[in-house]
């Protein structure tokens, strides 16, 4: 597929630019200035650049300049627009060797598209991979050449006379009812607790009997009778 690169400081101008000649079919590369497009150029390779003058970094002129320099780059075909109509601008963009020089001032978009065809000498465009629609004519030629197609018909089998009527004696078997459910168990009531025992209180402790004084032992002194 033809490539073009497209230098241009607008990217408003280089995106129109780019749709239109899209849709002619050639592939887009796109730079903002030389510096940028010098780079793509050695990288891409493309067959037509597009490039505005008045550009930052590096001017169109200087970029043609590098170009035709360059052994990897001077046989690539360059389209010069400027909005300057100087007649010493032309002049110096040919010199250069500009294939074409434009005044966008005086051009408009399908006049670039010319110009491209012009330079890269397709004045038919690049070639856009498209599918052939079918005429009558050759419809007609392949639904003659085609064979003839039996048709199939789909016949429906009749049903076996014995398993119909096995069908029609059997009885219908009945559903089963339901059986109903089993009532619930009422729950056994708790017993009541047991009522406690009545403590019996404790008898208090039998009083201590006093003990009985000691008697004094009897004197068996005898005054009359001495001691015994």
């Amino acid at each position: 597929m033809t490539k073009i690169l497209l230098v241009e400081d607008d990217q408003s101008l280089r995106e129109i630019y780019g749709i239109r000649l899209t849709a002619e079919g050639y592939e887009i590369a796109s730079a903002g200035d030389g510096e940028a497009a010098l780079a793509l150029a050695v990288k891409e390779r493309p067959d037509l650049i597009i490039s505005d003058v008045m550009m930052p970094k590096i001017s169109g002129f200087d970029m043609l300049d590098i170009l035709r320099s360059t052994p990897e780059t001077a046989n690539i075909k360059v389209i010069m627009m400027t909005a300057l109509s100087a007649d010493d601008q032309k002049a110096r963009g040919e010199s250069l060797g500009a294939d074409r020089f434009l005044v966008k001032s005086q051009v408009g978009i399908e006049d670039v598209v010319n110009a491209v065809h012009e330079v890269l000498n397709d004045a038919n465009g690049a070639p856009v991979a498209t599918a052939t629609a079918p005429t009558t004519d050759n419809m007609m030629t392949q639904f003659a050449a085609a064979p003839a197609q039996t048709p199939v018909v789909a016949t429906t089998q009749p049903a076996s006379p014995a398993k119909t009527a096995m069908q029609a004696q059997a009885p219908m078997q009945p559903i089963s009812s339901a059986q109903p459910a089993m009532p619930a168990q009422p729950f056994a009531s708790a017993q009541p607790a047991t009522q406690a025992q009545t403590i019996t209180p404790t008898q208090p402790a039998t009083q201590a009997q006093p003990v009985a004084p000691v008697q004094p032992s009897v004197n068996n002194s005898n005054p009359f009778l001495g001691n015994v």
